[in-house]
């Protein structure tokens, strides 16, 4: 049973929604906003039976009222594409809201089994056999792609009022993953609302008895409140970019190169989408105040949403934005693609070995703003 903590007692969650969405009820964090010249968060619905996805967030801005700041269907339609069209292996979970990604974000390629249904690479000696998940457009190899809870249960979740705001806290024991991991983890996760910020905290703790692996990212689809996908501005601090084979497969090289040309994303107020399409990894990350921060500007909304990575495991940032979508996925994460493949020729690619009894944590958090307009 959910509960709420406050005043040394123990009392029933009212942030709670009326709807089950993976055999758990939907949280609901909600607060009010008071500024009348600054927009702030008023929201976030997350999904305790979908690993602790965010199906949404929402931000009031003065003058103009409620806004998306995801891109996702209302809980009706989410419940319909998760409890009823979904796979054995959650994958509509990455295709709205935001799903988090643990013990890999991105793609692992591996050998593809001769059925098809799984790869098999190695870390440290040691194989790990995956669900091979994933396939790209035609022609395209099959592959394990954003990691084993998109399904999982959370157990112990708490909601508590903070100052200004709300916060809810869950554990999701993904134990060896299906039996496809070196080790056993528990996941703690935390979800805090409050007028400035929303922030993200996820903690891999290793219970069992041998090292492991382990990468966290998450998969937030942006909303473009104006629509005009060709004219939102993207600010990424990324000097260098890993090269893919092709937008078919994605799968990396092994190759890095400076940024250059639409992949240069530095300067400050950002850089056009137009019609570029977009799934890259950008690396080498420039950071202000310690925080890899990513902006998302709509110039004709009058919206932002900044993403500070504060963690600093995350060292790569994967952009996807098709020309077609309005939404951009902006992937804060530890690892390039394919972390444990040949072709990284023994570079680190931000895998972090867990011993027993260890920890690692990655930390986002999303602001929204009003940008400044052009002079």
């Amino acid at each position: 049973m959910s509960v709420l903590f406050l005043a040394g007692a123990f009392v029933p969650v009212t942030a709670q929604s009326g709807m089950e969405i993976g055999g758990q009820k939907v949280v609901k964090l909600t607060r009010k906003a008071t500024s009348t010249t600054r927009p702030e968060f008023t929201s976030v619905t997350v999904l305790p039976g979908r690993g602790m996805e965010l199906l949404q967030i929402t931000a009031n801005f003065p003058g103009k009222g409620e806004v998306n700041v995801l891109a996702s269907p209302d809980e009706n339609e989410a419940r319909k594409m998760l409890d009823e069209q979904d796979n054995a292996f959650g994958d509509l979970g990455y295709r709205l809201g935001s799903a988090f990604l643990v013990p890999y974000p991105n793609r692992i390629v591996g050998k593809l089994s001769a059925d098809g249904k799984t790869v098999t690479d190695e870390w440290h000696g040691r194989k790990i056999t995956l669900p091979a998940n994933n396939k790209g457009a035609s022609p395209a190899t099959q592959h394990a792609m954003h990691g084993l809870i998109l399904k999982a249960k959370t157990d112990d979740v708490k909601v508590k009022d903070i100052p200004g705001g709300q916060e809810v806290t869950g554990v999701v024991h993904a134990g060896d993953f299906g039996g496809h991991w070196p080790s056993k983890t528990d996941l703690n996760f935390t979800i805090r609302l409050t007028a400035d910020g929303v922030d993200a905290i996820v903690t891999a703790h290793n219970v069992g008895k041998e090292a492991e692996p382990i990468a966290i990212g998450w998969h937030p689809y942006f909303n473009l409140p104006s629509g005009d996908r060709t004219q939102v501005r993207i600010h990424i601090p990324g000097e260098e970019l890993a090269l893919v084979d092709n937008y078919q497969n994605v799968f990396p090289t092994g190759e890095i190169k400076p940024v250059s040309g639409q992949f240069d994303l530095r300067a400050p107020q950002g850089v056009a989408l137009g019609q570029n399409f977009y799934d890259d990894n950008w690396s080498k990350l420039d950071r202000t105040n310690g925080a890899a921060v990513v902006k998302v500007i709509d110039p004709k909304a009058q919206y932002g949403v900044a993403i500070e990575g504060l963690s600093p495991e995350i060292k790569t940032i994967q952009m996807y934005a098709p020309p077609t979508k309005q939404f951009v996925a902006i992937e804060h994460q530890y690892n390039f693609g394919d972390p444990f493949g040949k072709q990284w020729k023994g570079k680190d690619t931000g895998m972090v070995t867990l011993e027993p009894g260890k920890s690692t944590t990655w930390h986002v958090r999303i602001k929204v703003f009003v940008p400044r307009r052009n002079r």
